[in-house]
């Protein structure tokens, strides 16, 4: 993909994907120009989110949001990341209800889903990005995927989860992220993710392969 079909700036280079941390400064910026994302996403969507509208928003020159996120897509997937790293310090202050790793799961995996029904244009230009990201986006695909398998790990209470446990927890996050895009694009209700979740969160609790 071309960085004018990706959206991205010509001869700039992110701020992200493995570059040095940020000064305080520039992480105050960068949460700026995530807020405002944010905020532009839950008002109308993908289609809402554009660079020139979020940089105006976020008070910072074009170049300079392409600096940190060089395409629309980069923006968007690291908003997700923001989302699940605030939904996992709630989750982690008040921790799933349950009397098996199964049902902790499935009870934190709808948490977000309520938490995403309540916004949805946002989840939806969130699960947008996610479905178009390419390899040029890997890392904060790489980093979304990591935060979901670490709230659902958190959510097992699983202190040295076996190699069975593990897959069952990748298994468990496909099915999330393929439950969300069913839901947003109406193919799913609500009644049946949560059927679909409690399916595959059961995975978690089998005993260990002969």
């Amino acid at each position: 993909m071309t960085a004018e079909a990706s959206g991205a700036a010509p001869g700039t280079t992110p701020l992200v994907g493995g570059a040095p941390a940020l000064t305080e400064r520039q992480e105050a910026r960068r949460r700026r120009i995530l807020a405002a994302t944010t905020q532009l996403a839950c008002r109308g969507g993908f289609d809402a989110v554009q660079m020139r509208e979020v940089a105006e928003a976020a008070e910072v020159a074009l170049g300079t949001l392409y600096r940190y996120f060089p395409s629309k897509i980069h923006l968007l997937v690291a908003t997700m990341q923001d989302q699940l790293a605030h939904l996992h310090t709630t989750l982690r202050r008040r921790p799933p209800a349950g009397d098996s790793a199964a049902e902790r799961v499935a009870e934190t995996l709808m948490r977000a889903f309520r938490a995403l029904q309540r916004e949805p244009h946002l989840a939806d230009a969130m699960a947008r990005a996610l479905t178009f990201a390419d390899r040029s986006v890997s890392a904060e695909v790489d980093a979304v995927s990591r935060r979901t398998a670490a709230i659902i790990l958190d959510a097992t209470g699983l202190t040295d989860p076996t190699p069975d446990q593990l897959s069952a927890i990748r298994v468990i996050e496909h099915t999330w992220h393929a439950t969300l895009i069913a839901w947003l694009s109406g193919r799913a209700s609500i009644s049946q993710v949560r059927a679909d979740l409690d399916t595959v969160c059961r995975l978690i609790d089998l005993p260990p392969a002969g």
